[in-house]
Order: C-alpha cells, then sequence, then structure tokens
C-alpha cells in the first residue's frame, strides 16, 4: 500500500472546493466534519466500537482480522459500489479518514482493485485539515482588517452582503439570523462544523489579497454557535457603518424574510403537507421568547394579530396581512433593543459613518426576491 497516492496540500483542496470523501464512521462525521464531504464510511458505527476494543485488548493485527471479519463480501461490494459512484461524479475528489492511515488505505486498495484506477487520500486524514483550519482561524484573527455593517432589523444587512464580493455571512454559517427569530428551517451546524465553514470562508477571503472583510455586526453567539473570541475580537475592532432605512421599506424586507422566504424553507424541508403548521410554530415559539420584553398584556394583543393574520393567511393565501405585526415587532420589540445597543457603541466611538438607503438615487442593485426588486435600492455615505 505504500504506493498509494497522498496529498497534504490542504489550502488547495479548500480554495478549490475540492469534493472530499470522508470514509470515518457516522458518528465521526456527525462530530465534525467538513462542508463538502460526503459521508460513506469504511465501517459503521457497531463495526468501529467492535474493532476498537478489539484493538485495545489485542493490538492491530487483530483488529483488523476483525475488521476482515466484519465487513462481508457483500458489505464490501457496496461500499465500494458507493466509493466508485462518488468518484464518478467527482472524478478530482480525493479521500480521508481520522488519521489518513489504514482506512484511507484500505478504501484506495479496495477502489484500485475494482477499477484499476487511484485516488488521493490526505495526509494525516481528518485530524490535520482540522488542524490546518484552527490554525487559518489564528492567522485571521491576527491579520484581517473588517468593515462592520450595523442598523435595525429590516434595513437589508444580510441583502447587501450577498451582493458584495469581499463579505462572509455570518449568519448564514451559522444558519441563524441571531435574534429571537433567528432559527432556520434546518438545524444549526456543530461548532466544529461552523468553525470549519468560516475557517474556509476566511481562508478564500485572505486569498483574495489585502482586502478589507465586510461582515454584518454580530454578538459573539450566533445562535447555539460562537465566533472565536480573538476573532471576535478583531471583528469588533474594525470601522462600523450604519445602514439606514424607512420604517416602510424595513416591513417590506422583514415580510419577505419571514413569510414567503421562511415558509418556502419549510416546504423545502417538511413538504407542502405540513410547511404552513412547522412554519406557524416556528413564529409563535420566536414570538414565545420575547414575552418578557414586549410585557405581557402587550404579548397577548400582538399574539392575537399573529394568529389572526395566520388565520387568514391559511384560509386564503394572502400574506400581506402579516405586515401588520412585523412592524409592531419592529417598531415595539427590535427598535428600542437597537437603539440600547447602538447607543453603547456611540460611547466607544466605533460609529464610522452612517449609510443612508433610498429610493431616489440608485447606486447599489441588491438581489431579487420572487422576480421583484427589494425597495432597497441605493446606498450612499454621509460622515455621521
Amino acid at each position: 500500500m505504500n504506493d498509494l497516492p497522498v496529498t497534504s496540500d490542504y489550502r488547495r483542496l479548500f480554495l478549490e472546493d475540492v469534493p472530499l470523501l470522508d470514509v470515518r464512521a457516522p458518528v465521526e462525521f456527525t462530530r465534525g466534519a467538513f462542508p463538502l464531504a460526503e459521508n460513506c464510511p469504511l465501517i459503521d458505527d457497531e463495526e468501529r466500537h467492535a474493532i476498537g476494543v478489539r484493538y485495545k485488548e489485542l493490538g492491530q493485527d487483530a483488529a483488523v482480522e476483525l475488521g476482515a471479519e466484519l465487513v462481508s463480501e457483500e458489505l464490501r461490494k457496496q461500499r465500494v459500489n458507493n466509493w466508485e459512484h462518488f468518484f464518478d461524479m467527482h472524478p478530482d475528489g480525493v479521500l480521508y479518514c481520522f488519521r489518513g492511515g489504514m482506512r484511507s488505505k484500505i478504501t484506495q486498495q479496495w477502489l484500485r482493485d475494482r477499477t484499476g484506477r487511484d485516488f488521493q487520500r490526505v495526509e494525516g486524514g481528518y485530524k490535520a485539515l482540522r488542524r490546518f483550519l484552527i490554525d487559518e482561524l489564528d492567522a485571521a484573527a491576527g491579520e484581517i482588517n473588517t468593515l462592520v455593517i450595523g442598523g435595525r432589523t429590516g434595513v437589508g444587512k444580510t441583502l447587501l452582503l450577498q451582493r458584495l464580493p469581499n463579505s462572509v455571512d455570518l449568519e448564514g454559517l451559522a444558519r441563524h439570523r441571531g435574534s429571537a427569530f433567528g432559527h432556520y428551517a434546518i438545524p444549526q451546524p456543530s461548532q466544529i462544523d461552523f468553525e470549519n465553514a468560516l475557517s474556509i470562508a476566511l481562508l478564500k477571503h485572505r486569498a483574495k489579497g489585502n482586502l478589507p472583510l465586510i461582515i454584518e455586526d454580530e454578538g459573539q453567539n450566533i445562535g447555539s454557535v460562537h465566533l472565536p473570541l480573538d476573532l471576535f475580537e478583531r471583528f469588533k475592532s474594525g470601522d462600523f457603518v450604519i445602514l439606514e432605512a424607512s420604517i416602510e421599506e424595513r416591513i417590506d424586507i422583514t415580510w419577505q424574510e419571514y413569510v414567503p422566504d421562511a415558509l418556502e424553507d419549510f416546504r423545502q424541508v417538511h413538504g407542502e403537507a405540513h410547511a404552513f403548521q412547522a412554519w406557524h410554530d416556528y413564529v409563535m415559539r420566536g414570538f414565545g421568547r420575547i414575552r418578557k420584553r414586549l410585557g405581557g398584556l402587550r404579548h397577548a394583543e400582538l399574539a392575537h394579530e399573529i394568529e389572526a393574520a395566520m388565520r387568514h393567511h391559511r384560509e386564503t393565501g394572502e400574506m400581506q396581512q402579516h405586515k401588520a405585526w412585523i412592524r409592531t415587532l419592529l417598531v415595539d420589540y427590535y427598535d428600542p433593543m437597537y437603539d440600547y445597543q447602538i447607543g453603547r457603541k456611540k460611547k466607544k466611538d466605533r460609529v464610522q459613518r452612517r449609510c443612508r438607503c433610498c429610493r431616489s438615487i440608485p447606486a447599489v442593485s441588491l438581489p431579487r426576491l420572487n422576480n421583484r426588486s427589494i425597495p432597497l435600492s441605493m446606498i450612499r455615505q454621509n460622515h455621521s
């Protein structure tokens, strides 16, 4: 097996989005993986456990022997078929196990025996790739310069980031909007998966040269995941720009995100039959989290308004009635919280300038949602 091909060019693998075949057991993959990795294990969780016990008791040779007994000829055929399909779809892919050792080499050998072709394994496996990405996060924390975009909920910060080539969408990587209504239809990644995806995004940004990184203003915690402390402190040190928009524009943008877009996400995950109820429950759970801040009476009144809009939506298919409770949510919940937070930033002299968003002077073409232009159509910088 010493002649099997190997690569240690970790940087290229991530910069070029090389597809990765992860042959670790499913339980290992769940604990941490990479965005473009696909799990096709050599051994499953039960087999891995049994082989691990044998290794501790009798050593490597006995463990390898047990592995050969557990993986029958039929299982071997199925697993090689899975790997062969992966490489048919991704001829430039590479494979790895935890340390780049026995499991990777067995996978390579079985593929060679079946196909007559050789496929590269990653030297050092998952452990080496993970170490590389951790080191890259540390390097970014010491070198990267940032421009931080803040502003009230609904001004279009994420929409703007998606149009800028030197930006990273932290909320997109975390799959959470950083608020009571921030959950996506799909669960958040594990902390390890979030760090891996973030490190890859920063690696790609730094490869473009010494450009400032544009990010949205975030706390260290984004839902259940968090930014590494050194990197968070670096992000906070950047210039701070406030994005502004009218209340009507903010309602339109928030409505689009909370209602049509969110409902479509739930359709993709739960199917048409169950999407509306799953989305309804998501909205009401988020609303339940802000009861204390709104106060019991105001919370009860707004809950009634939301449920009325939900009934109207379900019965007629018309969604505009949701804008009434979204207006209240912005004015009574999000805006007071933002005013407090921005007041603290001003005391620290972090606010450098404001960007006013208006309809009259087109300068930045923001993306379309459902084939219509977002009403946020211009960014104009004015010194505060």
